[in-house]
Parts: structure tokens; C-alpha cells; sequence
């Protein structure tokens, strides 16, 4: 890898090929798509950080670096960059494999805020790392490395 190259910062939550009726009329994949597609993949990783229900309740620092274009794998990888008590920020790098086997390159990232919910809706503690499943713990310990 050259010192330019910038190595991917997660890991890999969700993957999905853009497809024609994704496009806007410049013929690029709608960035709406794009931030629905990481919210989805956010909503995962913060929903098993928290064991429980999860909502988003703000999106920051969204940049859209470079265009989707329709053919390319879009895989979205996600950690969880800190956590409070019922709140928890999931920092979100969407990459593309252009023409499903071409070049990886980096076209948007942002931060997903999460709160963790009960049934009722209202907000409950995140659980400590201690009590987390062991494929949860897994994964943190990946996205530490």
C-alpha cells in the first residue's frame, strides 16, 4: 500500500451493488441512497453495541468525496467511535469497488448518533463490555486494531 492510500477504518457491516433505479438524472447514484445505506449498516453495529432497539437521532459531518456511479459494490464499514450512557456516536466510511471488481476507493463517511431504547421507547442504559455476547466483543477488539 502507498502512503497515499487510505486503508479502511471498521469493519465491514453491509455490501450492495447501485443499481439504475438508484440514480439521479446526472446518472450517479442519489446521495440520499448513500446515507440510507449507512444509517442501515449504523443502525446494525449501534443495535448490537446496545443489545436493544436502536434510533438515530443526528447524522455529523457527512462528506461525499467522490460519486457512486451504477455497478459499483458499495460496502459500508462501521465502529463505534464512544458511547454514553444511553447514547452511543457510530462513525460510518462507505467505499465502493468500482464496476464490482475495479478500483476501492473511499466516497463518503459521517458520524450516526444512536439512542438505545426500550419497548416503551424510552431511552435505556448501553450495557457494559463485560456483559456484551462474545461476537459482539469480537468485533470491538477488530475495530481496535
Amino acid at each position: 500500500m502507498s502512503a497515499t492510500e487510505e486503508k479502511v477504518k471498521g469493519r465491514l457491516t453491509t455490501r450492495t451493488v447501485a443499481m439504475p433505479s438508484d440514480t439521479n438524472p446526472a446518472g450517479d447514484i442519489f446521495g440520499g441512497w448513500v446515507v440510507s445505506q449507512m444509517d442501515i449498516a449504523a443502525g446494525i453495529c449501534a443495535g448490537q453495541r446496545a443489545q436493544s432497539r436502536v434510533v438515530t437521532v443526528a447524522l455529523d459531518g457527512m462528506s461525499f468525496i467522490r460519486p457512486v456511479k451504477v455497478g459499483d459494490i458499495l460496502g459500508i464499514y462501521t465502529h463505534v467511535e464512544s458511547h454514553g450512557r444511553t447514547s452511543m456516536n457510530i462513525r460510518v466510511e462507505a467505499w465502493v469497488r468500482r464496476g464490482r471488481i475495479g478500483k476501492r476507493e473511499k466516497v463518503t463517511e459521517g458520524t450516526f448518533k444512536f439512542v438505545a431504547i426500550d419497548e416503551e421507547g424510552l431511552p435505556m442504559p448501553i450495557p457494559n463490555e463485560a456483559d456484551l455476547p462474545d461476537y459482539v466483543l469480537e468485533h470491538l477488539s477488530e475495530e481496535h486494531l
